[in-house]
């Protein structure tokens, strides 16, 4: 089912203007006549106020949006632009006679692009201020039409309509540098995207080092504990002892390993400590005796002394 659509009417000369809701063009034509107080078997055409289109086709004029204003005119009637005023002057309307080919008869209608002369026609600073479609109206004019459209000699005609084009011209190419730096704006914002998650996902490491540095351990001793080969030898005494110290539990939560595995890190640790250990003693043992060789044959102390000296190194 049809929405109802809010629509204006008016007459030719625009002194008249209606609101009416209708569904359908043919509603439109009904209610459109009883309100200019038309006759009901009176002959019109619907066109669009705004640029003169006729509306003669129910799916187009379905497609036109709610609170368009169409104007009815009656046999021998035409559509006129309406007035527009340019720092309080006028623009005037002047009749002038166009070819057969810019005036449909049937319908009683002008094609657009009459409209958009008139505004050249009295002021040429309106180009500015024209869409894309609508040079491309005035350049596809023939040259002759349009410049007896203007009342402008041929030449000056084709002039204009190289200005048109170039105009034309330069609308597309911003066109284009529009549509340009969106694609760019939108690659910017993608890798501005991509950005925000790494460092999100930085955060998240970093977060999790700080949890890890909870207990004790530093950056490095973490990762030296969770590399493949040999961990312990590369552990400082202090580092080996913190480890046994946290014991299996708080191992197993630092490193996220099961229980074989930090059992078996655990055992590695304290042998590794234990032989460092051995190490340790061996070497005091053999600097403690070799102080005792020197403090026996090198010293010049009498006899008894020497053997005080001797007595000591053998306990």
């Amino acid at each position: 089912m049809s929405e109802i659509k809010p629509c204006k009417v008016c007459n030719c000369t625009r002194q008249k203007s209606y609101g009416v809701v209708v569904v359908t063009l043919k509603q439109l034509k009904v209610k459109g006549r009883e309100a200019l107080g038309y006759d009901a078997d009176t002959s019109v055409s619907v066109v669009l106020d705004d640029d003169g289109t006729v509306v003669e086709d129910e799916a187009y004029f379905l497609c036109l949006p709610p609170h368009t204003k169409f104007m009815f005119l009656q046999d021998k009637e035409m559509w006129t632009p309406a007035k527009r005023y340019d720092g309080g002057t006028a623009w005037l309307r002047q009749s002038f006679d166009v070819s057969s080919d810019a005036v449909d008869s049937t319908h009683g209608g002008v094609e657009p692009w009459c409209s958009l002369a008139e505004q050249l026609k009295h002021d040429m600073a309106s180009i500015v201020l024209m869409s894309e479609t609508e040079l491309e109206s005035l350049v596809a004019v023939p040259c002759s039409v349009l410049a007896s459209a203007l009342a402008f000699p041929e030449q000056k005609t084709q002039d204009l309509q190289k200005t048109l084009q170039k105009v034309l011209d330069r609308k597309e190419e911003a066109r284009q540098s529009k549509e340009l730096l969106q694609l760019y704006l939108k690659v910017v914002e993608k890798e501005r995207r991509q950005e925000l998650q790494q460092g999100e996902t930085a955060s998240h490491e970093v977060d999790g080092t700080e949890r890890a540095s909870a207990a004790g351990f530093n950056t490095r001793t973490l990762q030296v504990l969770k590399s493949k080969t040999s961990p312990e030898t590369r552990l400082s005494n202090e580092e080996l002892q913190m480890v046994l110290k946290q014991g299996m539990t708080v191992m197993m939560k630092e490193l996220g390993w099961d229980t074989d595995r930090t059992t078996l890190l655990l055992q590695d640790c304290k042998k590794e400590l234990s032989k460092r250990l051995q190490q340790v003693q061996a070497m005091q043992s053999l600097r403690d005796y070799s102080q005792c060789r020197g403090s026996t044959f090198n010293s010049k102390t009498t006899e008894p002394h020497e053997k005080e000296v001797v007595n000591k190194c053998k306990k």
